[in-house]
């Protein structure tokens, strides 16, 4: 069953067009990769659905709720629910650098979800257990390895309880000794049934993690289909020429 939908999806910055008429769609407890070259409009499509940028036309629904239906947004009230639904996590943390870590989780909790103070840390601190950062809810961001803001990170988008969690390129800012550390926590997140779309450059853990893929380029999907078949077997030789290129083949 859908929990995401997305049809004739349209975005352009000016005279540039970023995204043509996509449609698809993810099924609930769905892990898809989204794979491509820089510049495909793989980002701008990650922050049209959670809201960050608006769309030109189409349309987006989100767990039964229509965020925006042939490019005409839903009342403040409907947006603000279907916001809720989804959570993304950025590719270099956007962790609050004046707030501790414990702060920076249990801050949209308090102001969002409108929880108790105690309530929120209670949460926030079992987060920080799954994360394997129990010891660091007194740490600042610039106390922490890149890896570990990341994991900060991702449980600060978990503690809102999203239906759909979405991670633009979670490992680009980190080397790779850290990037290991990230890549646990989804297979974790994925073992766990968690509705995940994924842009990655990680073609491995594309293949191990993801049902499906989608090839992105040029603002299209050029090509879907199983992760596996789409990353060891494509069929469209731009497809072809991207994995060879990323593979240093």
């Amino acid at each position: 069953m859908p929990i995401l939908e997305v049809s004739a999806l349209t975005k352009s910055f000016g005279a540039l067009g970023v995204l043509e008429n996509l449609d698809f769609s993810v099924d609930k407890g769905e892990v898809v990769a989204i794979i491509g070259p820089s510049g495909s409009g793989k980002s701008t499509l990650l922050r049209c659905i959670t809201h960050l940028e608006l769309i030109d036309a189409g349309t987006i629904s989100v767990a039964d709720k229509v965020m925006v239906k042939d490019g005409i947004y839903a009342h403040k009230d409907v947006l603000r629910d279907v916001c809720l639904k989804v959570g993304l996590v950025f590719q270099n943390f956007n962790l609050f650098p004046h707030f501790s870590v414990l702060r920076n989780i249990t801050e949209a909790q308090v102001c969002v979800l409108h929880r108790a103070k105690r309530e929120a840390e209670q949460r926030a601190r079992e987060l920080l257990v799954k994360m394997g950062l129990p010891e660091k809810e007194a740490s600042y961001p610039c106390e922490l390895s890149g890896g570990q803001q990341q994991r900060v990170s991702i449980a600060r988008a978990l503690a809102l309880n999203p239906e759909i969690l979405f991670f633009d390129e979670p490992t680009s800012a980190l080397d790779p000794e850290l990037t290991g550390e990230i890549l646990k926590v989804i297979r974790q997140l994925a073992g766990e049934n968690m509705t995940m779309v994924i842009v990655t450059h990680e073609m491995a853990f594309a293949r191990e993690v993801a049902d499906r893929a989608f090839f992105m380029d040029g603002g299209k999907f050029l090509e879907t289909g199983r992760a596996a078949d789409l990353i060891d077997r494509p069929q469209e030789e731009r497809t072809k020429a991207f994995l060879r290129r990323i593979s240093g083949v």
